[in-house]
């Protein structure tokens, strides 16, 4: 995005304290890159919350009181799906974030992250790329996984560049193919492993190893 559009955030968490901070410390930690356009406490609100600010990107947090955060990341996916959502969880529960991915969420960061470390994995996002913490990637990765299907070596390639965080430009030099081609195989892709996210097909290649060819 260009440097002098400010990224517009929303977020939807029940702790008031911490959405204020949040308000606050962005624009200050990020140099006025970052800015809270919304905010609201309640899990059921967040939906009409994101139509009405038309925010750049969601903040939620998966764990709050009912409908829940999952909920409200499908509710904001449903009506109005151009927005990003990043979801906001600890790294030690898997239950709430793997249902968050599949619900539509396209990043998780830790709740402790500090407001300047918010910006770089915010702005990967808008670049239509997946996030997650290192702590839970491992975690995704551990044995009980189930394993890709069947792909050939194109597809490997693929899914080793997506999961390694690369850029579609990147790819598309590396394979020596077109951007848009990239997009399409993506695409593809996910639909063929069964996943909605490159978060979740990232996890698929560390259990099946091909993160270590």
């Amino acid at each position: 995005m260009p440097q002098s559009a400010a990224l517009r955030v929303a977020v939807v968490d029940d702790h008031p304290i911490f959405v204020c901070g949040l308000e606050l410390l962005l624009p200050t930690a990020t140099a006025g890159r970052a800015r809270v356009v919304g905010s609201t406490v309640d899990a059921a609100a967040a939906a009409s919350l994101v139509s009405r600010c038309l925010p750049d990107l969601v903040l939620v947090d998966l764990h709050m009181p009912a409908p829940g955060g999952v909920r409200a990341v499908g509710a904001i996916r449903r009506t109005t799906p151009r927005v990003r959502v990043v979801a906001m969880a600890d790294t030690d529960d898997l239950t709430s974030p793997l249902a968050a991915l599949r619900a539509g969420a396209e990043a998780l960061v830790p709740k402790s992250a500090e407001p300047e470390e918010l910006l770089p994995p915010l702005l990967a996002v808008l670049d239509g790329w997946a996030v997650l913490p290192a702590q839970m990637l491992r975690t995704l990765l551990r044995p009980g996984r189930v394993p890709p299907a069947d792909l050939d070596a194109a597809e490997r390639t693929l899914l080793r560049s997506i999961a390694a965080g690369r850029s579609t430009l990147a790819i598309a030099d590396q394979m020596h193919v077109s951007d848009r081609t990239v997009k399409r195989m993506t695409a593809a892709l996910l639909r063929k492993l069964r996943v909605s996210s490159r978060a979740e097909a990232a996890a698929l290649a560390g259990h099946a190893g091909l993160l270590d060819d």
